[in-house]
């Protein structure tokens, strides 16, 4: 069975198990026993748990930054860079003035709307008229703290 296929496969079972499976499945996986919980918030944790182990973790980064953005204040430190470079095909989105922002990494730079550009900064800069941290702009570093 491929892996896709199984994570599905035990995703879908999650809903014919009873709280007290639901229970004994999350503390197989996490050895974190829960006080209390609803079936339903269960099976969510229990979900999250399975994709995490067969997929991975997300990257710290972007951990924090959802963390931040879900309103968690232990998530206060910022992101200071994002390690390694950039990959061609790498896609980096940002909407700005309600407008999205998409630009692809290529060999020989960054392209947005059909043109190449040497780095980030200089799209941050026609994008919106003054100097920014292509970087920073795109989400992949934050100031210092």
């Amino acid at each position: 069975m491929a892996r896709a296929d199984k994570i599905d496969a035990e995703l879908k079972s999650l809903a014919s198990m009873s709280p007290v499976q639901l229970r004994q499945s999350f503390l197989d996986l996490s050895d974190v026993d829960l006080p209390h919980a609803s079936p339903s918030l269960l099976r969510y944790l229990i979900a999250h748990q399975l994709q995490e182990k067969a997929l991975g973790k997300l990257p710290s980064c972007i951990e924090r930054e959802l963390d931040k953005l879900g309103g968690n204040s232990d998530a206060t430190a910022p992101t200071t860079s994002v390690r390694g470079p950039i990959l061609p095909g790498t896609r980096l989105v940002r909407e700005w003035n309600g407008t999205t922002i998409a630009v692809t990494a290529t060999e020989g730079g960054f392209e947005w709307e059909s043109e190449t550009y040497r780095s980030l900064s200089e799209i941050a800069r026609k994008v919106t008229g003054t100097h920014w941290s292509g970087p920073r702009f795109f989400g992949l570093s934050a100031k210092a703290a």
